[in-house]
């Protein structure tokens, strides 16, 4: 019986001797097919080398080292990457988001800058504001629920006359969608005006456009800023409350708002306004338009800039605005 174990045994070794030496044998093969194809590779490269410096040679030009022609050969690769760029760059201004400088180089001077676009405000002098200030004023409205009717024929029929009003075909007048609004508002103007920064202002606020302008040439040298009079608040959960907050447990424990500029009036800059523009199918808006513009820039690299002269509570000298 322990002469047959110990034959079991090595036949069991044997076997496992065996496979060892064909896995070996396996392995030694698929790495000699690399090597090969390795050499193969470069001797490839060697022939290319060649020819290129005999060819170079033979028209007079004096002999490159490998090294040298292995940088040309580079070159070519980043000419191709940055042809690639180029394109891109033309898509880019097509959608409108090439710098002016990109305008300049081309040598198409590019359209003076605008300051500012406010929206809302209505008047007669907007035109020569536009022209002398680069400033430019509408009122900001969207299309009734009852599509077609007497209010939006009334609207079509004054802004023929006045042209005074951004019309958002795509948005529906109501209480609750002014957070919607406001979103739509930056993302539209940003599409149609090329101004440094971009305002929202409600239609109960007297506004000075003097102390505006000046206040905002102070910032053109910051290009993402929001500039208002900053405040945080409470988060209501009750839904009796008139400010009422559905999404109010987001907010934590404490139910505290973060810090967001009042809704009356605040200013954005264009990378802002820009932002919003693209990004506005994903960009969450709560119960309050302040609070929805806060939330935007809130994980952004942007500078809060708080204002007291943008408190439109009460009308001071130097303000910029006050509630009617």
């Amino acid at each position: 019986m322990q002469k047959k174990g110990s034959n079991n045994r090595l036949h069991g070794i044997a076997s496992r001797s065996r496979i060892s030496t064909l896995m070996l044998s396996m392995f030694a093969a698929t790495a000699s097919l690399y090597v090969a194809g390795r050499l193969w590779q470069d001797a490839q490269n060697r022939v290319y080398l060649t020819k290129e410096l005999d060819r170079l040679t033979g028209q007079g030009q004096s002999a490159i080292s490998v090294d040298d022609t292995l940088k040309i050969i580079a070159c070519r690769e980043q000419q191709k990457k940055l042809a690639a760029v180029e394109m891109e760059l033309v898509a880019a201004r097509q959608k409108g988001f090439a710098s002016k400088y990109l305008s300049e180089m081309n040598g198409t001077p590019p359209k003076k800058r605008l300051l500012v676009v406010i929206g809302i405000l209505t008047g007669a002098a907007l035109k020569k504001m536009e022209d002398q200030k680069g400033i430019i004023a509408r009122f900001v409205i969207g299309r009734s629920p009852s599509r077609g009717d007497s209010l939006d024929r009334g609207i079509d029929i004054e802004n023929k006359q006045t042209k005074d009003f951004v019309i958002l075909e795509d948005h529906v007048e109501a209480p609750e969608e002014i957070p919607m609004k406001t979103k739509t508002f930056f993302a539209h103007a940003a599409e149609k005006w090329d101004a440094e920064f971009y305002a929202k202002v409600n239609d109960d606020v007297y506004l000075n456009i003097d102390a505006l302008a000046n206040t905002l040439a102070v910032h053109l040298d910051k290009p993402r800023v929001y500039i208002g009079c900053m405040k945080s608040g409470e988060v209501f959960s009750e839904k009796s409350h008139k400010w009422y907050e559905p999404d109010w447990w987001k907010f934590g424990d404490g139910k505290t708002y973060f810090r967001h500029a009042s809704g009356e009036m605040f200013v954005i800059s264009q990378a802002l306004a820009k932002f919003i523009s693209i990004n506005r199918s994903i960009l969450r808006t709560y119960s309050h338009d302040d609070v929805s513009a806060g939330s935007w820039f809130i994980g952004l690299d942007v500078k809060h800039v708080d204002d007291r002269k943008f408190c439109c509570s009460s009308w001071s000298t130097g303000a910029i605005c006050a509630g009617v």
